[in-house]
């Protein structure tokens, strides 16, 4: 029996359209996404203040990765009983209180906890902030929405090496949580302001097992995928194997629920369905690149952190650039087309970043570097928005939580993924008496892993999504 979403407001009927409300939430979602990863560039500072090794430090990371992971699926349920202002509101509050505590921690376990509590806010906002803009958005606009909701995923991946490393060299680590107490207010006050206030369902039920299975399997999958990025081991593929069959009967029994977590039924639209399959492994390889190229560029190279850094920063441009173009290029090729082309384009970015030597030409490779990223950002753009074409109102809230869920799994596959090439590569000696040889073997393999997206994306029908990709184009 499917799940009963029933939502706020219907998409486009009461709600009007508000793109300031889509960059409020975008905005939360940066603090989010960045707060992920930030935290890698100050491990060594970190470590030195509390008198740790390093390596243990990473539980942190660990930590608020796993806590957002597993709070997503409960995430949809909160909303519907709630309501989804007061849910996100709360979700900010914890959020910025979280970073002030993660600050002032004293020692590794007052901070592994404060992530833990960041992380739950996190969890929150990314899924119930999109619900937000989703649930005001007629499918005409939902082009222009979603351009305002992946940048996010875009940019923080790139930026945080830099802002990390600035904050750090010339304040220090806490700092990085600081920054989100004058943004974190702002964004609540907005939030009050901003969001229409609307009644929850109180009759709706929990789905208890559906979500005690959901979770363990979410969060078991994500333990697999850190300890396999860290230190391939017998324990990574045991993790990864128990939460592949915990996800596997949650699948089962929410087939068969009175009121189940999820509407599954969200998956037998093609449209959304390509967000599970070719999308998945487009974010799986998209993912992966921000952790390839510095490395390359430091440990194959021999730049310094700061000129590697400086040289991602192209990939941001790209993002950026190509941005305005973005929706007039869905609109006039159709989904269909534009995903094929941004998944071949980026394999070839790929397969010729593992041709990249110190040798070449750095306005060259800044160059490569800038069409990467405007084609990571068209395919974003286009799977952002085509999952939702065909999604019924009713099942809004199961398709955005599903989708939110696998975003974060992809993303941690994307590096444990490349972590694993690298060490394949440098084991088998694929390139001996080159440095950054392993480097070119992930950037090969990640390219053929990119041609499964485009496989996927030619059996798409070739008016797929056409009511948000066309309406829009029949006017002009």
């Amino acid at each position: 029996m499917a799940a009963s979403d029933t939502v706020d407001e219907t998409p486009g009927s009461t709600q009007a359209w508000s793109p300031r409300l889509a960059l409020l939430v975008a905005a939360t979602f940066f603090m989010e996404f960045l707060d992920g990863t930030v935290l890698t560039t100050a491990i060594p500072n970190i470590a030195d203040d509390f008198r740790v090794p390093a390596a243990d430090v990473n539980i942190t990371m660990t930590a608020y990765l796993l806590t957002v992971a597993m709070g997503i699926p409960l995430s949809g349920w909160l909303a519907e009983r709630f309501g989804a202002r007061r849910v996100f509101c709360l979700a900010i509050a914890i959020f910025t209180l979280a970073s002030l505590a993660c600050s002032l921690s004293q020692d590794l376990a007052a901070l592994t906890l404060s992530r833990i509590l960041q992380g739950l806010g996190g969890a929150m906002m990314v899924p119930v902030g999109t619900l937000l803009v989703l649930r005001g958005t007629p499918k005409a606009e939902l082009l222009r929405a979603t351009a305002f909701l992946v940048w996010p995923g875009l940019l923080a991946p790139v930026l945080a090496p830099l802002v990390g490393g600035a904050l750090t060299t010339y304040l220090s680590w806490h700092w990085i949580f600081l920054i989100n107490l004058p943004l974190g207010a702002a964004a609540f006050l907005a939030a009050l302001r901003l969001v229409p206030a609307a009644a929850g369902n109180r009759g709706r039920r929990l789905d208890w097992l559906g979500l005690f299975l959901t979770t363990l399997g979410v969060g078991a999958l994500v333990v697999g995928l850190e300890l396999a990025s860290t230190h391939p081991a017998p324990w990574a593929a045991l993790s990864a194997g128990a939460g592949a069959v915990a996800v596997a009967c949650a699948v089962l029994w929410m087939r068969r629920a009175r009121y189940p977590l999820f509407d599954l039924g969200v998956f037998s639209t093609r449209t959304f369905r390509a967000m599970a399959t070719g999308g998945f492994a487009y974010r799986l390889t998209i993912s992966s690149v921000p952790f390839l190229l510095p490395l390359m560029f430091q440990a194959g190279f021999g730049w310094t952190p700061l000129h590697a850094g400086a040289m991602v920063a192209a990939v941001f441009i790209g993002n950026i650039g190509i941005k305005p173009a973005t929706t007039p290029l869905i609109r006039r090729f159709g989904f269909k087309a534009m995903l094929v082309f941004a998944s071949v384009a980026s394999a070839a970015t790929f397969a010729l970043c593992a041709l990249l030597t110190p040798e070449t030409p750095e306005p060259l490779t800044f160059a490569l570097l800038v069409c990467s990223g405007a084609f990571r950002s068209i395919g974003f753009s286009a799977y952002a928005s085509v999952q939702y074409a065909d999604i019924a109102p009713a099942q809004l809230t199961s398709a955005n939580t599903v989708s939110a869920t696998l975003v974060q799994l992809a993303a941690a596959a994307g590096i444990a993924v490349g972590a694993l090439l690298i060490r394949l590569f440098d084991g088998l000696g694929t390139f001996p008496e080159d440095a950054a040889g392993p480097f070119r073997g992930a950037f090969l393999a990640m390219a053929v892993l990119m041609l499964a997206s485009t496989a996927d994306s030619l059996f798409l029908p070739r008016h797929a999504g056409a009511e948000v990709s066309q309406r829009k184009a029949q006017r002009v």
